[in-house]
């Protein structure tokens, strides 16, 4: 006879998850000692691992025991205080609460008849948050448009752009597929590669790409948009999105929304707005005018799992005419038919994104809405945007650093300056290595202007005043030794000259 499965029962899992609980807690209140970056090299957590799987069932303080052994040095912590690297990552209390109970559920989302509370309570949060963030009407359920949760804003980037190839072909290129020679898309050099990436999986190639020029801000010039755009159209090509960005990925530049509406609306465009990191930030009302001409998009993203308190994946996504995007998307097989979405009375998010199966994602929002309040909300972003226009401050006054103007968000961008005769390249990577290499802080780099530039970006829950500072003191401590280093290198040079 076949010996039953060792399921968990409910009371073990009500002792083990208690015991994950605390482990996380745990892990939570001790976050700040472990260094930010993994020390691990490649290979050892693998080497940390057995070469076989258990045969048997182990106990699960086994299981636990590991995570400290094997998983959290190979780990970079992403919940710590001096994590500065590309943007917030956060979760919270709330949102892994959230998760635990959509994982207990365990239900499947993707139609309205499979589990209608998935359905109707995302609609609601998305509506919730479209009011918040001051999107247009037209974005609400109760519009023409709508809001869903997808998997993250490249997953939004791709729905979005299908949609609008579907409308740009009036529904041919769901029978006929696209017409990769004749569809354009229109970016400019610091929208994200997630773009590009989706015009290669819809079918078109990187070929329908044109790049737009950008101006002294690094934002999209409308008057490049219009030029390439008019260019294309006299050649015979079909201008099909643009992709407008609110905090660019690179120094969070921001695209003209106003300006760049009127131009995709002349031509037919779809006008889409990432706003992945930056979108959020419409919560505070001060902030808001950084999107001024949003009215204009057809579709919209921003991710709540970067600086919005919750955890990873929660892309909020919108758009203004839903017939475009589930008609694009929309399929219906007869072992999905049921009488609510015969009769058309409801929404089936399956036909909003590229999978078919989806987890309840909107139980983690609705949490951390509820236990945060909108105000509890806004009062995270601003005090992220003060600690960052408050290291900006220190660079300003310091000789040692160039700040990268503007910086209205909780990213800052700083340019070391260096003596002439050292390759400023190499000297501020080096200064990276330095801080990240000490496991206090960790941050990461880009390019501007052909230049390499240190990027501090502030917004994990846990950091204060006294983490900004400390980073701020590695910078100048940092850059004085290499600075020191250099000259005495320079000096040694000139004195085996002599």
């Amino acid at each position: 006879m076949t010996e039953p499965a060792p399921h968990m029962t409910p009371e073990q899992f009500r002792q083990h998850g208690h015991e994950v609980v605390d482990w996380i807690a745990d892990y939570w209140s001790r976050i700040g000692t472990f260094p930010v970056r993994s020390t691990a090299a490649p290979g050892d957590v693998r080497a940390a691992l057995p070469p076989a799987p258990p045969e048997q069932g182990e106990p699960f303080g086994d299981v636990l025991a590991d995570l400290d052994r094997v998983v959290v040095p190979g780990l970079t912590h992403w919940q710590h205080p001096g994590f500065f690297g590309y943007f917030p990552a956060n979760t919270s209390g709330p949102s892994v609460l959230g998760d635990l109970v959509s994982a207990g559920l365990g239900v499947q989302g993707m139609s309205w008849v499979t589990s209608p509370a998935a359905t109707e309570l995302e609609q609601h949060v998305m509506d919730w948050f479209a009011e918040l963030l001051g999107l247009p009407a037209s974005f609400r359920s109760t519009g023409s448009g709508g809001g869903v949760v997808q998997d993250s804003s490249s997953g939004a980037n791709l729905v979005a752009l299908l949609a609008a190839l579907h409308r740009a072909s009036g529904g041919g290129t769901v029978r006929c597929g696209v017409e990769p020679d004749r569809a354009t898309v229109y970016v400019s050099a610091e929208t994200h590669s997630s773009m590009e990436k989706a015009v290669r999986v819809a079918g078109l190639g990187s070929d329908a790409v044109r790049i737009v020029e950008v101006d002294g801000d690094l934002a999209m010039d409308p008057g490049a948009l219009a030029a390439r755009m008019a260019r294309d159209v006299a050649r015979g090509y079909t201008p099909v999105l643009v992709c407008a960005t609110v905090g660019t990925t690179s120094t969070t530049a921001v695209d003209p929304l106003a300006a760049l509406g009127p131009i995709c609306r002349e031509h037919g465009a779809w006008l889409h707005v990432d706003a992945a990191y930056a979108g959020v930030s419409a919560l505070v009302p001060e902030l808001r005018e950084l999107q001024a001409g949003v009215e204009w998009a057809d579709s919209y993203t921003t991710d709540a799992h970067k600086w919005l308190l919750t955890g990873f994946d929660a892309t909020l996504f919108w758009v203004a005419d839903r017939a475009a995007l589930t008609g694009a998307l929309a399929i219906l097989p007869e072992y999905l038919r049921n009488a609510a979405t015969d009769a058309g009375a409801v929404v089936d998010f399956r036909d909003w994104q590229i999978p078919l199966g989806r987890r309840f994602r909107a139980l983690k929002l609705w949490f951390v809405l509820r236990w945060y309040g909108a105000e509890g909300l806004r009062a995270h972003i601003r005090s992220s945007v003060a600690l960052a226009q408050e290291l900006a401050g220190w660079a300003e006054a310091d000789q040692r650093f160039d700040v990268l103007q503007p910086h209205p968000l909780s990213l800052v961008c700083l340019t070391p300056r260096w003596p002439a005769e050292v390759d400023a390249d190499v000297a501020t990577m080096t200064l990276l290595e330095r801080l990240n290499d000490s496991g206090e802080v960790f941050l990461t780099h880009t390019t501007v202007g052909g230049r390499a530039v240190l990027r501090i970006a502030v917004g994990s829950p846990t950091t204060t005043r006294t983490h900004v500072e400390r980073a701020w003191a590695l910078l100048c401590e940092g850059h004085d030794w290499l600075a020191a280093d250099f000259a005495t290198r320079a000096a040694e040079q000139a004195a085996a000259r002599r």
